[in-house]
């Protein structure tokens, strides 16, 4: 079984601060971006957490990457953090993965507008023929 491995990171993409979640569990990789708004403290980005978890929509899974994760020193760990947050805050892989998770909402998107479009059609067609008759019924 190898070991859940999750990430929060917090940037400010103008106007809004957003956080990237990036989860990787079971060989599978996973991104979901949370809006924040005002620039969230880190009570609030805990209480959000507790409180949303269920209703997070993360894109769908990519094959995560097969490096082995050591155990590493606390200290060269916060090194790394540090690091982190000096770099830019979306990795090439969390960009995918959002950009698939948005290329499918589009395309749900487009798929339920056409059928609404259609119906509209459809019943306004049905209305047109239903006046025809009217018109020719005699009264």
């Amino acid at each position: 079984m190898k070991p859940a491995v999750s990430t929060l990171t917090i940037s400010f993409e103008a106007p809004f601060w957003v956080g990237l979640y990036e989860r990787e569990e079971e060989g599978l990789y996973q991104v979901c971006k949370i809006p924040f708004g005002a620039e969230p403290k880190d009570y609030e980005v805990y209480a959000f957490l507790q409180r949303h978890w269920k209703d997070l929509t993360f894109s769908p899974p990519l094959p995560a990457g097969t490096v082995p994760r050591a155990r590493i020193n606390p200290k060269r760990l916060q090194r790394e953090i540090r690091k982190q947050l000096q770099t830019p805050a979306i990795g090439t892989k969390a960009q995918q993965a959002l950009q698939l998770q948005h290329a499918q909402r589009v395309q749900t998107r487009k798929e339920t507008a056409r059928q609404k479009r259609t119906q509209a059609q459809h019943r306004r067609a049905a209305l047109r023929r239903e006046k025809h008759r009217e018109k020719h019924r005699g009264h």
